[in-house]
């Protein structure tokens, strides 16, 4: 969104929150990618944030498991972005499930100060349950995108990470080896098969 000029010619930042979410394989870090790349374009100041924990594909970088990637500062808490991302145009976060609550506050605080910040994030964890600062941000966003992977066992769109390990912490990072993009009904059979191995 470009911003708007005033009679006299000065330049109006228009703050919001865009939110992007799903669950994993589903494009989600493409997306903002693509909407930070595009900010870029147009020669607005970009800075883009992710949690130190998140070091799959790269220390720094963003990186789409497709392999597109942006340049990034990792941090350890939602309160450095607030420090770093003031007075930015373009603010990118991603991997934001694994922030703490706290995000929610911050990206008020930056769109009430005319920046445009585009989050990305898990919106369930493996179990089906909210993520994080995710529910609280998809709340105040002015827009939320949802995306979809499609469901690996019948091809519907997929509604959540199924983990394949067994591993009960709630942040495990992973690949395809450790979770697998699933529809609610082959997901509701996957818990089902889980749990009758368990109980043998």
């Amino acid at each position: 969104m470009s911003p708007i000029t005033e009679g006299n010619g000065e330049m109006v930042r228009r703050g919001r929150i865009e939110v992007i979410c799903g669950s994993m394989f589903s494009g989600k870090t493409e997306e903002l990618i693509r909407r930070l790349k595009r900010a870029e374009f147009a020669r607005q100041s970009v800075e883009i944030f992710k949690p130190s924990i998140d070091t799959r594909y790269a220390e720094a970088d963003v990186v789409s498991h497709e392999g597109n990637s942006i340049h990034s500062t990792p941090v350890d808490s939602s309160t450095s972005i607030l420090l770093l991302g003031a007075d930015t145009d373009v603010v990118g976060i991603d991997e934001a499930q694994f922030f703490d609550d706290n995000l929610v506050r911050v990206c008020n605080e930056l769109a009430n100060q005319g920046t445009r910040v585009i989050v990305a994030g898990l919106d369930l964890d493996f179990k089906g349950v909210p993520f994080g600062p995710m529910p609280g941000l998809c709340a105040v966003a002015d827009e939320v995108t949802k995306v979809h992977a499609i469901c690996v066992r019948c091809g519907a769109l997929a509604y959540v990470s199924h983990r394949i390990v067994d591993n009960e912490k709630q942040v495990l990072l992973g690949e395809r080896t450790v979770y697998e993009p699933l529809c609610r009904s082959c997901y509701q059979k996957a818990l089902e098969k889980d749990k009758n191995q368990h109980s043998h």
